[in-house]
């Protein structure tokens, strides 16, 4: 009876035993040749590599090319490892003893990225040098290896650093020309598909795929870097002489609109862009509206004549130096009786002005407003241009008009300004300005070109001619802006010293000082525009502006090789 007990345990045992290996089998079959899509595609996933391979960025030069790189992308390393083969070594304490003085870094630090497990990528050290990434390599650290990368790098730090903008840490342009035209330095991204085994070491087989990266274009710009550097140290020096809060300044070619130079302060290192603060990195020759003051008669003055509802001989009575107009006084600076047109531009006076503006009607003078930009954007090649304020004439108060016309009430950037003077010295006609030339993709053909755009004609050929001889005047001896002449060259343009405005009305201790203007007087080729913020004590325009626009001037003339000349207009007298 036991033995038959013990038979059928047994039997009952190697059934169990057989149904349980059959059930293995069956499910063993079943994982292998069964419809597993899911779990193969995540194996076959597990066995390879797809990756973005990144386009290498264009470069941003300034007007000579090659010649004068102003933004260039650099060739780093960053010093990685793969925590678990590290651990499986058991060599973390030793490869972080051996990195810390070559990376400059803690031991600790590298010791907290090292113990990850399951991980097989870590970053040691960004953005490392070739030298440092040699003596790594050197090391043979099993575990550890260097992986390519590329930062931005500005060889002139803070120069230029409103135009050229900066690379933010996404590799997208974040400011200035880099965001601009961000489209073709980007460039391309390549793509990488290939195999790999169970340590992760790629397996080269005919099945890869491989698309190279594209290179993006390279952007080069009108601006000289030259003259930049001009335009900067007097900027510098104004600053410092004066105490002001900010200064901008910008060059432009009369005849084509050309920028050759665009510089404000205060300024950032780009490549230490992150610790730059908001002030630091506004354009203000774009991005800053101002009431411009006396440099803004120019406007009426040129429309007057224009319209001829003035000429240059007219005498308007100047009051003595106040005037009621719809019950609200206006003082000229110096007290005069009576002046010509002509006087009253070179002596700067606000009643004068004034007076023309009302030959002309509201309407009327707005036209000139807008035919010379004022109140809309100039349409540079930059971001954050501001459009200014100009209200219509529906919106402006009964003495509105007055004021208007001599640079209150109004606003407008220093870009825009310098257009209205280019104008007058061109002739007539308004060019568009730009400061990007071309942009050249790697294979040197050209995508895109500026070249010298007509945008518009305020004046005539005729008035333009009578207001570089009357503005020729203003620098001469006895005119608001005779610290502007430059000894060889005859030199037309504007000061200006506008009262900042404040709640209730306009500040009695804070300025905005500037001067405008071109040479030679009778062929302009370049203008000039200098603003100076609050500069103390002194804050007229001819006292703080005009000096800086002769050092400038001075150096320009000699660089560009302009030679000296006499204003044929302003030498046949009035």
């Amino acid at each position: 009876m036991n033995d038959l007990r013990m038979r059928l345990r047994i039997v009952a045992g190697g059934g169990v035993l057989v149904m349980a290996m059959g059930g293995l089998a069956a499910r063993l079959t079943y994982l292998q040749l069964g419809p597993h899509e899911d779990i193969r595609a995540a194996i076959a996933r597990s066995r390879e590599i797809r990756c973005t391979i990144p386009a290498a960025r264009g470069s941003i030069m300034d007007c000579r090319g090659k010649e004068n790189i102003l933004a260039a992308s650099v060739t780093v390393w960053n010093v990685c490892a793969s925590p678990d083969d590290v651990i499986a070594e058991g060599n973390a304490d030793r490869v972080a003893d051996a990195l810390a003085p070559i990376l400059g870094v803690r031991p600790e630090e590298i010791m907290s990225k090292l113990h990850r497990p399951g991980s097989r990528y870590a970053v040691l050290k960004k953005h490392v040098q070739d030298e440092t990434a040699e003596a790594v390599r050197k090391l043979g650290l099993k575990g550890v290896f260097l992986e390519e990368s590329s930062i931005r790098s500005y060889p002139n730090g803070a120069s230029l650093c409103h135009v050229v903008g900066f690379v933010n840490y996404e590799g997208q342009g974040g400011a200035g020309v880099e965001l601009a035209f961000d489209k073709y330095l980007k460039g391309m991204p390549g793509y990488l598909g290939a195999s790999v085994d169970a340590k992760r070491d790629r397996l080269y087989s005919e099945d890869d795929t491989f698309i190279a990266p594209v290179p993006g274009a390279d952007v080069v710009l009108t601006v000289d870097q030259n003259i930049q550097h001009m335009v900067e140290r007097a900027l510098d020096q104004v600053m410092d002489e004066h105490n002001a809060k900010g200064a901008w300044a910008i060059v432009q070619r009369v005849r084509t609109g050309e920028i050759l130079a665009m510089a404000s302060r205060p300024a950032f290192d780009l490549n230490r862009f992150f610790m730059a603060d908001m002030n630091a990195m506004t354009n203000r020759c774009i991005g800053i509206v101002y009431e411009p003051g006396s440099t803004f008669k120019a406007i009426a003055i040129s429309a007057a004549l224009n319209e001829r509802t003035v000429t240059p001989e007219t005498v308007f009575d100047c009051e003595n130096g106040a005037w009621m107009y719809k019950g609200r006084v206006l003082r000229d600076y110096h007290a005069y009786s009576h002046l010509s047109v002509a006087e009253g531009v070179k002596k700067s006076s606000n009643i004068l002005t004034a007076k023309v503006s009302l030959t002309l009607g509201e309407e009327r003078f707005y036209r000139y407003l807008k035919s010379f930009g004022i109140g809309q954007p100039t349409g540079i090649e930059l971001s954050g241009e501001e459009s200014g304020i100009l209200a219509p004439p529906e919106k402006w108060c009964s003495y509105g008009i007055t004021r208007i016309a001599i640079g209150q009430g109004v606003a407008v950037t220093a870009l825009q300004l310098i257009g209205v003077y280019c104008a007058i010295a061109n002739d007539g006609f308004m060019m568009r300005p730009y400061l990007v030339k071309k942009v050249v993709a790697p294979s040197g053909a050209v995508i895109m070109e500026n070249h010298p755009r007509v945008v518009g004609r305020p004046i005539s050929f005729q008035t333009a001619s009578v207001m570089k001889r009357l503005l020729s005047g203003v620098t001469e001896e006895g005119g608001t802006g005779a610290k502007a002449s430059l000894d060889g060259y005859e030199v037309a343009g504007k000061t200006g010293s506008a009262q900042k405005p404040v709640p209730g009305g306009y500040s009695t201790t804070a300025y905005v000082a500037s001067f405008v203007g071109f040479l030679p007087c009778d062929e302009p080729e370049i203008a000039i525009i200098v603003v100076i913020d609050e500069p103390q004590p002194y804050h007229t325009g001819g006292v703080v502006a005009a000096p800086a626009f002769k050092r400038i001037a001075g150096d320009i003339v000699k660089y560009l090789d302009i030679p000296p000349d006499s204003c044929r207009l302003a030498s046949a007298g009035l």
